[in-house]
């Protein structure tokens, strides 16, 4: 039996910094969606959910963040929080913790106007230098890592919606391969007036009408007896998850349901057991198949059902560790109950499908 569990977590989200504000706004279903101040965000979307008074100064501090980009301070920040929860001891053997981050692109604000200075300036050499590093994908879990001094493993993970599910499975490979003894892992997004833009046009028209939304969230994975060891009761054991693509318009619905099946087989627990489902729910004929797959392997099983996209709108690398999060969330300080298990499931426009199954 898969002995990793889920043993804290945090969370950066329009909700607030922490998982304190997370925890409140998720369980009592507060829309975090608003009217956006045109001036400070132009763009396709009119309404959006960002993180309220957020900058690199504030929360990560001046030194150093003059060219800090959004998603890496929320990032810095999030990773901050959980280890603060957990006390430095934590971190005591660097070399030892692995750290794991979702991320889309990096940061599309930050490629874009390095991009845009290097075609408007006087020569395409005349662009700063120190602004060169945030445009590349591993930006925020270096920096998390060096900010907070982990020396383990370093790893970036991209997967549009999915992201957060495979940073999670990643982080088990890399516990059971013997590269460390915990990890440190979740995703991250960042709003930008640039990625607005290009969400506008990679949609359909059916899904236009979801707003964006921003955050972060991340977990600390290790073993059962560490986590009891070091005083953490654990939140959720790590079931399995599962992964597989599709290629018809409308094979998502198939494709899904054969995930969660195989993730319940590989589990050894039923569908009956399942108290709770976060679906990623983004609007459009997508979500329809996904809430279909879902039902297709559960049967008659009606778990409740944990929205977080009408919450945040389309986090998009982030919406998966922000499901996670709020299954966590909505669990409480204890965590999932005995025999208790809940799905986490995601569809990605490009053709893939995800899930994670907790248990308690």
């Amino acid at each position: 039996m898969n002995d990793l569990v889920l043993s804290a977590w945090s969370a950066v989200t329009p909700y607030g910094v922490g998982g304190e504000p997370f925890r409140a706004g998720v369980t009592s279903g507060s829309e975090a969606v608003a009217v956006l101040d045109r001036e400070t965000h132009p763009g396709p979307f009119t309404r959006g959910a960002v993180i309220p008074d957020f900058s690199a100064a504030k929360y990560v501090g001046k030194k150093g963040t003059r060219t800090m980009d959004r998603e890496t301070a929320i990032a810095v920040t999030a990773f901050g929080r959980l280890i603060a929860d957990c006390g430095d001891a934590l971190t005591e053997r660097p070399d030892e913790v692995g750290l794991v981050l979702g991320t889309g692109s990096g940061s599309v604000q930050s490629i874009m106007d390095f991009t845009r200075d290097s075609l408007t300036g006087e020569r395409p050499y005349h662009v700063d230098p120190a602004r060169f590093p945030s445009t590349v994908m591993n930006r925020a879990t270096g920096q998390s890592a060096i900010r907070h001094g982990i020396k383990g493993p370093n790893t970036t993970v991209a997967g549009g919606s999915l992201t957060g599910l495979l940073a999670l499975s990643y982080a088990q490979r890399l516990y059971k391969g013997g590269h460390c003894a915990r990890v440190l892992c979740g995703a991250a997004e960042e709003y930008s007036t640039q990625r607005a833009w290009l969400e506008w046009h990679g949609r359909g028209e059916a899904e236009r009408d979801v707003p964006l939304g921003e955050g972060g969230a991340v977990f600390l994975v290790e073993p059962a007896a560490g986590a009891r060891a070091a005083g953490r009761g654990p939140l959720a054991r790590i079931l399995a998850t599962r992964f597989r693509a599709f290629h018809a318009p409308d094979g998502a619905r198939e494709a899904l349901a054969a995930c969660v099946l195989a993730a319940l087989e590989t589990a050894g627990v039923s569908a009956d057991s399942v108290r709770v489902v976060a679906p990623l729910g983004l609007g459009g004929a997508l979500a329809g198949q996904e809430e279909q797959g879902i039902a297709d392997a559960l049967g008659d099983v009606r778990p409740r059902r944990l929205r977080v996209s009408e919450l945040l709108g389309d986090t998009s690398a982030a919406a998966t560790g922000l499901q996670i999060a709020a299954v966590l969330a909505a669990a409480g300080a204890r965590g999932l109950g005995p025999g208790e298990t809940a799905l986490v499931t995601g569809v990605e426009r490009d053709g893939t499908v995800g899930c994670a199954l907790l248990g308690g």
